[in-house]
């Protein structure tokens, strides 16, 4: 897999996985994510997380129902975690392939640039 920078990954638009194809090397990921703000690997580098602390419960909703949207627009599907009514965390990995795809990356570029309401 190619590293891009962060403009590249948002440029592009999510690939359809239906399997078949390998998940990236760990160390293609590491790479990667190095473009990424606050994203780390998670489950052996199987995923990739990304925690917020938002200012109240609806700022975590609000959040969540915009990542919805572009989720929905390039077709792949993160994982959303809501814990103790302000803690937001989202997980991506390409359930296909049991791994990272670019197509992670990507939308991990897309989530980054959404708005979102922080605890002070």
């Amino acid at each position: 897999m190619e590293v891009l920078a962060t403009e590249q990954l948002v440029s592009k638009k999510c690939k359809p996985c239906e399997g078949g194809v390998d998940a990236c090397t760990l160390d293609e990921a590491r790479q990667q994510l190095s473009g990424l703000t606050e994203w780390h690997l998670v489950r052996d580098g199987q995923r990739i997380r990304k925690e917020w602390v938002v200012k109240h419960f609806q700022a975590a909703v609000d959040f969540f129902n915009r990542v919805a949207e572009v989720a929905e627009a390039d077709g792949h599907h993160p994982d959303l975690h809501l814990e103790g009514y302000r803690n937001v965390a989202i997980e991506l990995w390409t359930h296909a392939i049991g791994g990272l795809s670019e197509n992670d990356f990507i939308l991990a570029a897309k989530i980054d640039q959404i708005p979102i309401e922080l605890k002070s």
